[in-house]
């Protein structure tokens, strides 16, 4: 009996042997390498769930399909409200293009409207820039018109200063570019 004794001994001691050892490599790779196996699974769980739900959705898209070819009255349907859609567009479409005509009718009329006046206009006599409906004064007892010098146009800015020259380089503010020198960088 002492000898059946002796492997019933030796077994758990070599069991908890093994587990000691199972313990230190499990606990020395999770001490290492814990956060990546980790992150590795919670990749790996979301790219398993976004799988899931493609699959469902092509497996209830098939089945919609094969409904749609069994049941001829979902289709008709369907192209029914296709055709309403359509139908729908094209009549917002065409009343867009009913406004644009009148808005180009309204500006054709007022251009002509804006001609006639101006050839009325200098039918009589009068300057065609005084188109806006007031007639001018003919009678006015001011200085005559021959006598007025117009204003010169001291409200606009000119469009550069008067000594600017882009090709001097001179008078552009704070933009002055100047090529690096030539020749070797180090000095000595």
């Amino acid at each position: 009996m002492d000898h059946a004794d002796e492997p019933l001994s030796a077994r758990p001691a070599l069991e908890t042997e093994s587990l000691r050892f199972l313990h230190v490599t499990v606990g020395s790779l999770l001490a290492s390498y814990g956060w990546y196996i980790l992150f590795s699974y919670i990749v790996l769980y979301i790219v398993i769930q976004k799988l899931f739900r493609r699959l469902r959705a092509l497996r209830q898209r098939q089945l919609d399909q094969a409904e749609a070819v069994l049941e001829p009255d979902v289709v008709v349907k369907r192209q029914e409200a296709l055709a309403a859609a359509r139908l729908r567009m094209q009549e917002d479409l065409n009343a867009q293009v009913e406004k644009h005509k009148e808005k180009l009718r309204q500006l054709e009329e007022e251009k002509r409207r804006q001609k006639i006046e101006m050839w009325d206009s200098m039918q009589e006599g009068r300057s065609y820039k005084r188109n806006s409906g007031r007639p001018q004064e003919e009678d006015s007892p001011g200085p005559s018109t021959s006598s007025v010098i117009p204003k010169g146009k001291s409200d606009k800015k000119p469009l550069r200063r008067g000594g600017y020259n882009p090709l001097t380089g001179e008078g552009g503010g704070t933009c002055s570019w100047r090529p690096g020198r030539r020749g070797p960088s180090s000095g000595g």
